[in-house]
């Protein structure tokens, strides 16, 4: 039962993308649309088949992938034991809020230009995009994880014995995990933004930089598979990995029935 469920929630889930995959097939050549503006199924897939086979493709997707997870584990290290100090202290959080919204609109790629005067054209500046795109997201998740807990239970567990330490591992950080998880979540799919952004502009290898490229000798066959390779990652990651823990660590602080 539960096999079967998964299999048909696999197959709604792909088949609007097996739709529009059809209709690509259909239109273009139907409408006979020159290469040089958008490229036919077959060109797409034997470039994909190009690109595996020379490598180049796996090379780019091997270091985006390598950039938004050293990236991402950097912002959380740092947003999550802010986040709840900002939940905790009043007055710290008063002070950071401000600066918190400021710098969450520029988080991403309004980054770029002062990354690469500071890191150069390189590994250290889309990390750096990637740190700001997915720290505001987090701490903020944080932050409003911390603040709803009730008060009553943080007195409970004082009361109990609870120290500081015994407070933040047994109540504060289990029960902000869910809106971790979601800001976790959603800041990666900001991280995939200013990756792409940032490859197109400060590096020489990665999906942003092989569309870049492709752009300049008008292969958009190149250019739909990197951005369909992009999705496809994006999808994978989200479906098989996050979506599942966000499911997991909602069921397990019980605020629903698994």
């Amino acid at each position: 039962m539960v096999a079967g469920n998964r299999v048909a929630g696999a197959l709604t889930f792909v088949a609007p993308l097996a739709f529009l995959v059809v209709i690509w097939a259909v239109v273009v050549p139907a409408f006979e649309v020159r290469p040089q503006i958008f490229p036919s199924v077959s060109a797409v897939f034997a470039a994909g088949i190009a690109g595996l086979r020379d490598g180049t493709l796996l090379t780019h997707v091997a270091t985006s992938l390598a950039r938004v997870a050293i990236g991402t584990v950097l912002a959380i290290i740092v947003a999550v034991p802010l986040g709840i100090l900002m939940g905790i202290s009043k007055g710290v959080s008063a002070f950071l809020t401000p600066l918190l919204r400021f710098f969450s609109v520029l988080a991403g790629i309004a980054w770029i230009p002062i990354a690469t005067l500071w890191f150069g054209y390189g590994f250290g500046a889309i990390v750096f995009v990637i740190f700001n795109a997915v720290f505001f997201v987090v701490v903020y998740n944080t932050l409003l994880g911390v603040s709803t807990i009730p008060m009553p239970i943080r007195n409970a567990a004082a009361s109990l014995g609870a120290g500081r330490l015994a407070m933040l591992s047994d109540v504060l950080l289990p029960g902000a995990l869910p809106n971790i998880v979601t800001g976790i979540r959603t800041g990666l799919g900001f991280a995939w933004r200013g990756l792409i952004a940032a490859e197109m502009i400060a590096t020489n290898v990665g999906l942003g930089y092989m569309l870049f490229v492709a752009r300049d000798f008008y292969q958009t066959e190149v250019i739909i598979l990197g951005m369909i390779v992009i999705g496809t990652l994006w999808l994978l990651i989200d479906r098989l990995l996050l979506a599942p823990l966000e499911r997991a660590t909602i069921e397990r602080w019980g605020l629903v029935r698994a």
